[in-house]
């Protein structure tokens, strides 16, 4: 997923920084998100930050953060969709 910050900086220019976070979704969450997200789809999200970390096949530590979403709002378009097929 990625978040878009838009501010001006000190030459008064509009700047748009965007950050991008791995996302996790089990049982019915992964089941909605699998069928009515796409690139480009407006969600609310509500979860929790997890942070693990793993070996790499070179044996080098690697360190993750992650959204365990517990709960997934369908936003514009895809929120009618939703609704008309439940």
């Amino acid at each position: 997923m990625a978040t878009n910050e838009t501010y001006r900086n000190a030459k008064g220019e509009k700047v748009t920084e965007t950050q991008w976070h791995n996302l996790v979704a089990f049982g019915k969450v992964a089941d909605i998100a699998e069928k009515f997200l796409d690139k480009g789809t407006e969600v609310a999200l509500e979860g929790k930050l997890v942070n693990r970390n793993y070996l790499d096949k070179e044996g080098v530590k690697k360190y993750i953060t992650e959204i365990h979403i517990s709960e997934l709002l369908l936003l514009g378009a895809n929120a009618a969709k939703a609704a008309a097929e439940a």
